[in-house]
């Protein structure tokens, strides 16, 4: 298994220990996300199942650019420019790279933030919602997509890797799936 492009070493103490889990979880998301991006390889970004779906590409173009949206104009947090999000190269490693590059500064702004900063109301496209709540939906929004490009993978007979658990491509010794009645009722 690679090194995580996030280690855990590189994830700041939260203000309140009682938040950790959400910077603990965004790192670990990326690592997720990144780790789906690079079972693709270049040639592969225009691979879209049908026409009316996104294209790797599109998707991984979608996930930069909104992650920033979410992050600074939802949350507040100190965003570079819209038109320097993008890597130069269009390449599967520079959009990883970037991702991540993106995400370690917005590990150390979220840290610092206060109980009263996440549960604040702030706009949200058309609503007010919590930044806590906003937060939550860009880790969902984000998940959605690398469950898109898993689907892809497997569409592609390319192997998919763990995200939570074991898949058809990766396991381990002691690796439970759950798939049993006698499996899920173990206490």
């Amino acid at each position: 298994m690679a090194a995580p492009s996030i280690p855990d070493s590189a994830i700041p103490r939260a203000a309140n220990p009682l938040l950790q889990h959400l910077l603990a979880t965004y790192a670990s998301e990326t690592n997720k996300v990144i780790s789906v991006w690079r079972e693709f390889g270049d040639s592969d970004q225009e691979f879209r199942p049908h026409e009316k779906s996104s294209t790797v590409l599109s998707i991984f173009k979608h996930e930069l650019l909104s992650q920033r949206r979410f992050f600074g104009e939802f949350l507040g947090l100190s965003e570079p420019a819209a038109a320097d999000v993008l890597p130069p190269v269009s390449t599967v490693e520079a959009f990883s790279t970037r991702l991540a590059a993106m995400v370690l500064p917005r590990l150390a702004q979220l840290a610092d933030k206060s109980d009263a900063w996440w549960l604040e109301e702030v706009p949200f496209f058309n609503v007010r919602r919590q930044r806590i709540w906003i937060f939550w939906r860009r880790i969902l929004h984000t998940t959605h997509h690398r469950t898109q490009l898993t689907v892809f993978l497997r569409m592609m007979d390319r192997p998919v890797p763990s995200s939570y658990g074991p898949t058809a491509d990766v396991t381990w010794t002691g690796a439970d799936p759950t798939t049993t009645i006698d499996a899920a009722a173990r206490k």
